[in-house]
């Protein structure tokens, strides 16, 4: 009897040190450098089992052994869910390692720009081209509503959703900044009404650092019971928010004196203060720029040739620039 216990409590000790060293070359193997050799774009489908995933990334030589990539996911790293996305993959990650990208959703990351002045019928383009995405746009979203900035992206993404976080930054942005202002204006009364003015400064101002003055030189101008005259807004209003493109700005061809007598809200050439809407989707200097706006006399402005503006306080100041400027363009 003695004899068969011996027996049994021996074989039960190598039982238990085989398993023990099975289990600690599994987890070696689990951990150490797999067998990929080049940088891998890797995709997990939405609803794909550890099973399938475990199947593609040992076809396409990602890890040495399907079983080990499993039993490793199970019981060394909580058997949590992999999320669904696009992967890069380096050379010689272990089995562990791409788990852990897997759960954390470290997925390949896209980018796209939405320049400060574009109007939400060319933020709806921008999207709807990128074809990674899902979900076409078949409406603009409503003007100024859209923060322009780099954003990133994952394939599949949805557009709408990425139209709803630009919203969601560009209201934020909107308040923090209304609520940081030093003065109130009679002429701004609402955070809208900044978004209104400042989309116009973020169309007239040709060099970034006039934001203020040109901010500045509108108020100015509705202080007095002057129109506007902003350029941009005739053309807004007359291509209906939609520029053309191919060159030649947005209305093909350059602004004619006929374009003025346009009739439309937006035209600020023919109603006095602001127009119902923004013209374009402004950035957060433009906004600032309203909201604290360079303290000048000025209410005249016309293009200088260098990408700026010369300023006037009168309109005979005024004439004696525009004057320059037709010399200028003449000789281009």
């Amino acid at each position: 009897m003695r004899l068969i216990l011996s027996f049994f409590v021996y074989g039960l000790t190598i039982a238990v040190i085989v398993a023990v060293g099975a289990g600690y070359w599994a987890m070696q193997e689990y951990k150490k450098p797999g067998p990929l050799q080049q940088q891998t774009v890797f995709t997990v489908e939405r609803g794909q089992s550890a099973g399938t995933i475990a199947h593609n990334l040992h076809a396409q030589n990602m890890i040495s052994d399907a079983f080990l990539f499993r039993a490793g996911l199970k019981f060394l790293d909580g058997n949590r869910y992999l999320q669904a996305g696009e992967y890069r993959f380096e050379p010689g990650m272990s089995m562990q390692e791409i788990v852990a990208a897997m759960q954390d959703g470290q997925t390949v990351q896209y980018q796209f720009t939405i320049p400060e002045c574009t109007t939400s019928f060319e933020v709806m383009n921008i999207l709807n081209d990128i074809d990674m995405l899902t979900g076409d746009l078949d409406a603009p979203p409503p003007e100024g509503t859209v923060y322009p900035d780099t954003y990133n992206y994952i394939r599949g993404e949805n557009r709408t959703d990425i139209v709803q976080r630009m919203q969601g930054i560009m209201k934020q942005t909107l308040a923090q900044s209304w609520a940081a202002r030093k003065n109130d204006n009679p002429h701004i009364k609402t955070p809208e009404d900044a978004l209104i003015l400042a989309s116009i400064v973020e169309k007239e101002a040709g060099d970034p650092k006039e934001r203020p003055r040109v901010a500045g030189l509108f108020l100015n101008r509705l202080e007095k019971g002057m129109r506007l005259q902003s350029d941009p807004t005739v053309i807004y209003g007359i291509v209906d928010g939609r520029p053309k493109t191919g060159g030649m700005g947005p209305l093909g061809r350059r602004i004619l004196r006929k374009d003025l007598e346009f009739d439309s809200p937006y035209n600020t050439y023919i109603y006095t203060g602001l127009p119902p809407g923004p013209i374009c989707n402004p950035g957060k200097a433009s906004i600032q720029a309203v909201l604290e706006p360079e303290d000048h006399d000025y209410i005249y402005m016309v293009a200088d040739g260098t990408g700026g503006h010369a300023f006037a306080k009168t309109l005979r100041e005024h004439n004696n620039n525009v004057a320059k400027w037709r010399k200028i363009r003449a000789a281009q």
